[in-house]
């Protein structure tokens, strides 16, 4: 495996963006794409720091890469940056120009934990045209909800939303954004786990009804927000990346 830790300028941010990617050694592109996101304390860096993700890359035919967004929300934000159109546009396009990846959406994929499972989903939901699969690790999906019920995140929220008002049935309202959709729709397959023991499973198990008409796995076994359980989860995300492949073929 390859690693590199960069920077890209961005219009949409008017700044210079960080960001890390792992790149198959030996393999002849174009490379499958997966963007893997992180969480609301983290940064682009976390997923290699905390994970054996390299290892588990060994042998696959995969790009993996992992933008810096900060405290965003994956967010066009009320107050801060138009991360939204960054890693919805911007960042997908110039990688396409930099690196020999695949521009078919049967080989692109996204996931995240956290904040990033919220980023994740939202771009599977917002962007189905984009992506074959996503998938949230531990997600913070239902962003009302969590808004309503907690003050402590109020400024993080503000930042990003403005208002509950103005975040309800926006495309940032994932609840909203999902029964908006048919089943007669081209979407991706979704992906959701949570640990038993999270703080956020009430909101990932509520979350699930509505995501239960699409081609949907939900999983929760013991766990907490932790790196242990997300570091568990990547070998099942490739293995249900690699059985999506297998209808495909």
């Amino acid at each position: 495996m390859g690693v590199i830790n960069g920077t890209m300028w961005s219009d949409a941010l008017g700044m210079n963006v960080g960001y890390s990617a792992v790149l198959p050694e030996g393999m002849k592109g174009p490379y499958e794409v997966l963007y893997l996101l992180h969480g609301h304390s983290d940064d682009h860096h976390a997923w290699l720091y905390h994970t054996g993700l390299t290892r588990y890359l060994e042998g696959r035919n995969l790009a993996v890469f992992m933008p810096q967004v900060h405290l965003s929300f994956y967010a066009d934000m009320v107050a801060g940056g138009k991360y939204w159109t960054f890693i919805s546009e911007e960042f997908p396009e110039k990688l396409h120009r930099i690196y020999h990846i695949s521009d078919k959406r049967e080989e692109t994929f996204v996931a995240g934990l956290s904040m990033g499972g919220y980023g994740a989903f939202k771009l599977g939901l917002n962007k189905p045209e984009m992506f074959r699969g996503a998938a949230s690790f531990s997600g913070a999906l239902d962003v009302v909800a969590l808004w309503e019920g907690d003050s402590n995140r109020n400024n993080t929220f503000l930042n990003a939303f403005g208002s509950v008002e103005q975040l309800r049935g926006s495309l940032n309202d994932l609840v909203a954004v999902a029964e908006n959709l048919s089943v007669d729709d081209t979407l991706p397959a979704y992906y959701q786990s949570c640990g038993s023991e999270d703080f956020l499973i009430e909101n990932n198990r509520s979350f699930k009804e509505v995501m239960a008409p699409f081609d949907f796995v939900y999983t929760e076994r013991p766990g907490v927000h932790d790196w242990h359980f997300w570091d568990a989860e990547l070998p099942l995300l490739f293995k249900w990346m690699d059985g999506l492949k297998y209808e495909d073929a």
